[in-house]
């Protein structure tokens, strides 16, 4: 109580005694905060006329001799007057960027609070958010060198608010608007207003205006010509909020011009190599080091192609691709080759001509999510092989009925049921994993799928490098034959894995980065991890270099058979042939290739191999003359213990020949009894185990027993079928 009474009583006087301690702490950190200001080499901005020489990026070859790319090499800058730009690309700039820009001096004092404190909160106190007024840009672009220091963040904060004190807020925006970058050698708003749609920065419409005021932020990763035309999308929208929410428009304007489909003019760039590969690149150089750095820091940039195969995957692709227009209506192709030991991206081509505005050129089908058809069989198959089975296993190849909610005899595919058939509409009965793969059967590739497992599957190709398959509860039996979707460069990677026997080389399109000093600020390391089986990877080569059990497909004289080489390959096709996939490998190279139209409309007649290989193959055999001849290590295959089924026998015959050696009559329908489905043999839980005490326990089994009991009902006739032994004569009546 006591001590309540003197605090009350002394309150005012530890009041104010707080106060001059805090004001005297103030001041004193005023003081030395003005004296370290003072001691700061600020630039004159008698040399703002000037302006920073830029020293651009420079993207070359593996060999560093040949160069792909000099990002300022064809710097467009058209400087407009300021009266002769769009009031909406203005309005639009303000409203993004900065909307107090006719209301600060300079600096925006609760905006440089409002990120620091968002910095400092995300553990990054010089990145992140920039708070930066259009003034402070324009200091930022002209006058600074880029480091994120904080002694130059002061800087450019006394800089804004000296330059707000000799230009007027008009002369500022102007600056800005004909000097920010807009993607690519594209500065100002004049050049690109003409480069995006073909008319001046006075014309430009409201839709357009905010297309082109949403660049500045990131055009490289916002780049119409790219692959993130949504996000441009989304900022357009919200630039139409801001300037709605900002008075600049009405509601019946932003309604209107959110309605608009602004069309953009087709991209022209000069005197680049292997454009689809310098554009991935130059996103990824922008994502890391972002846009500025590639603009001033004359960054040379060492990266993985291999100029002479990139050469002949343009024309190849070309004349091919050419061919393909005529007789199958493919307007488009692709194809990427990777090394499967050391992750480098050789070949990228991502369209027949990049510079074709007909069919979107620039656009790099190559990273667009396709769906693969048959060309995703593979991972399942080594999903199937990692758990013990063989490519010596019997399924049955016969109508199926999946669903077990649907009766066990439907034939129909339509949801909630599933009876898919195969390319031929024929069914061969029993047969083996390696015939069924090789010769691209449905039903048993369905079946194995199932007895893989899912999600088994769906993790073993993520890991192999399928970066698009990330939902498995979407998925069911249908992802077998192609109903997810992927990426060529993604499938071409883990088509490497099986090439490198089940160790993945971590991709890389960048060997290294050197400053203009030769300092190397960046060196991509090989760095690979087994992610996959060893055996289970050199079944699937097996299977997929086995010219015998492909022919049944293919014939025996096929494109895809390399006499003497150890070259796997594996075709994929979708619905209504939307698709044409063929991905091969040999052990030193994995070669992926697709062909079809770029708005996911049908092609004309014929099969997908005989759209893509063609061109597969005159690649291919250009790129094994290069290489040195490796050849597939044999896989280690036990039957020895082995279940009869996995190992190849679908009926116990050893009854049978016991039978025959004692010239004893035989009922066949005694001996072919024992048929069932494989799931009357084996728990899908643990394939190399004790055989299912109840298969009935298993969900498909009904489905899949019904349908291997009707084949044998049908083709056997067991009531009425005998065999008759006399000596080395067999009569089967």
């Amino acid at each position: 109580m006591i001590k309540k009474t003197w605090l009350k009583a002394h309150f005012k006087e530890i009041f104010i005694d707080s106060l001059i301690f805090l004001f005297a702490v103030g001041i004193v950190t005023s003081a030395g905060l003005l004296f370290w200001v003072s001691t700061l080499e600020i630039p004159d901005l008698s040399s703002f006329e000037e302006r920073r020489v830029l020293q651009s990026t420079k993207i070359y070859d593996r060999t560093g001799e040949i160069l792909l790319y000099d990002l300022h090499q064809d710097v467009r800058r058209t400087i407009v007057p300021f009266e002769n730009i769009s009031r909406h690309l203005k309005n639009a700039t303000i409203a993004i960027e900065d909307d107090q820009f006719y209301n600060h001096h300079g600096i925006e004092i609760k905006a440089i609070i409002r990120a620091i404190y968002t910095n400092f909160t995300q553990g990054n106190l010089l990145g992140g958010q920039g708070g930066s007024t259009i003034t402070q840009q324009v200091i930022k672009n002209s006058v600074l060198q880029r480091e994120k220091t904080v002694t130059r963040k002061v800087k450019e904060w006394i800089l804004s608010i000296k330059l707000e004190r000799i230009y007027s807020k008009d002369e500022i925006l102007s600056i800005y608007l004909n000097e920010s970058p807009y993607g690519g050698t594209i500065y100002g708003v004049e050049e690109a207003a003409q480069a995006f749609f073909g008319k001046s920065a006075a014309d430009v419409t409201l839709a357009e205006a905010t297309y082109l005021a949403s660049l500045p932020q990131s055009p490289t990763y916002l780049s119409p010509y790219g692959t993130h035309m949504e996000d441009l999308t989304k900022r357009q929208h919200l630039v139409l909020e801001r300037m709605l929410v900002n008075g600049f428009i009405s509601q019946e304007e932003h309604d209107a011009a959110l309605a608009e489909n602004a069309e953009f003019q087709p991209q022209a760039v000069t005197g680049i190599r292997a454009p689809h590969f310098v554009m991935f690149v130059r996103e990824y150089l922008a994502e890391k080091y972002g846009e500025e750095a590639l603009s001033e820091r004359g960054l040379r940039v060492i990266t993985t192609l291999d100029w002479e195969l990139q050469k002949e995957a343009e024309r190849i692709v070309a004349e091919k691709g050419a061919i393909n227009v005529e007789r199958f209506k493919a307007d488009n192709a692709g194809l990427i080759a990777t090394d499967p030991k050391t992750g480098d991206l050789l070949v990228m081509v991502g369209s027949r001509d990049y510079f074709s505005e007909e069919i979107d050129g620039n656009f790099n089908i190559t990273l667009a999510e396709r769906q693969p058809g048959s060309s995703i069989k593979p991972f399942i198959y080594a999903t199937a092989f990692s758990k013990g089975y063989l490519p010596d296993t019997i399924v049955f190849d016969v109508r199926t009925q999946f669903s077990p909610s649907c009766p066990a005899d439907s034939t129909s595919s339509e949801s909630p049921c599933y009876s898919p058939n195969n390319y031929n509409n024929k069914f061969i009965g029993p047969i083996n994993l390696r015939n069924a793969l090789a010769q691209s059967l449905n039903i048993p590739a369905v079946k194995t799928l199932y007895l893989a497992g899912v999600k088994d599957s769906l993790k073993l190709a993520a890991d192999m490098g399928i970066t698009t398959l990330n939902d498995p509860d979407r998925y069911g039996l249908t992802l077998v034959l192609g109903g997810g979707e992927v990426k060529l460069l993604d499938m071409t990677y883990a088509y490497g894995v099986f090439a490198n026997e089940g160790v993945r080389a971590e991709p890389r399109s960048i060997l290294r980065i050197e400053d203009t000093r030769g300092n190397i600020i960046e060196e991509n390391q090989v760095q690979t991890k087994r992610v996959v089986d060893k055996n289970a990877t050199l079944m699937i080569s097996d299977i997929l270099s086995d010219n015998v059990a492909r022919t049944p497909l293919w014939g025996s004289n096929s494109l895809v058979n390399f006499p003497g080489k150890s070259v796997a390959s594996k075709t994929g096709s979708t619905n209504s042939l939307r698709d044409a996939w063929l991905m091969g490998y040999a052990p030193n190279i994995s070669v992926g290739a697709w062909v079809g139209n770029n708005d996911n409309t049908p092609m004309g007649g014929g099969l997908s191999g005989l759209i893509v290989t063609p061109m597969w193959r005159e690649f291919m055999d250009i790129a094994l003359a290069k290489l040195p001849e490796e050849t597939f290590s044999q896989p280690e295959i036990n039957r020895v213990g082995i279940k009869p089924i996995l190992r190849g026998e679908y009926i116990d015959t050893s009854n049978l020949f016991s039978l025959l050696q004692e010239n004893q009559q035989i009922d066949i329908s005694a001996v072919y009894q024992n048929i069932h489905s494989i799931l009357y043999y084996v728990d899908k839980r643990d394939p190399l185990g004790p055989n299912p005490q109840n298969p009935a326990n298993d969900p498909q089994y009904e489905n899949w027993e019904y349908a291997v009991q009707t084949w044998k009902n049908q083709t056997y006739k067991l009531s009425t079928t005998t065999v008759e032994s006399t000596g080395s004569t067999q009569t089967i009546e």
